[in-house]
């Protein structure tokens, strides 16, 4: 299994070589970390990772905001949702598992392998699970509020491993 060092290092080299600037890094998450890219690149970003999703289409409020999401094994994001947002999520590298459900209760979980899609509507919960090594997680955050886009602020958390 790599370490959190070296699979930040190889993300960071592989959305180099495709051209990608990363303008904000946080490998400080107690369930590992993400790394943003720089959202003039959005449409590039979108291309690459969600080739069958029509970039005009998915721009609901003309600002889409690219991440890459690193799920640590073993570890669980909150069980949240978004006033603001409806989220995709591409799985790039190993294997996660999300679960979704559009109450209060956590649903069943589905694994997501390299190369598989879902999204997430406003509104709708949802928690991201690393499993037995890294996950890798192309994201996209399609404001839905174009006067207040979504940020962090914008996460109702409604249960979290780590008391946040």
């Amino acid at each position: 299994m790599q370490s959190q060092e070296a699979i930040f290092s190889q993300a960071k080299s592989q959305l180099s070589d495709l051209g990608f600037t990363v303008v904000k890094e946080d490998s400080e998450r107690p369930w590992g970390g993400f790394l943003v890219i720089d959202e003039s690149q959005a449409k590039e970003f979108a291309s690459h990772f969600f080739p069958e999703e029509d970039f005009d289409s998915i721009n609901i409020s003309g600002k889409l905001s690219p991440k890459i999401l690193l799920v640590a094994p073993g570890k669980r994001l909150s069980w949240q949702y978004h006033f603001r947002r409806a989220e995709i999520w591409r799985c790039i590298e190993g294997q996660v598992a999300v679960a979704t459900s559009l109450t209060d209760e956590e649903g069943d979980t589905n694994t997501l392998a390299k190369g598989d899609k879902i999204k997430l509507q406003q509104g709708e919960r949802h928690r991201l699970i690393g499993l037995d090594d890294w996950g890798v997680v192309a994201e996209i955050w399609q404001h839905t509020d174009s006067d207040h886009p979504s940020d962090e602020a914008d996460i109702v958390r409604l249960q979290d491993d780590f008391g946040r």
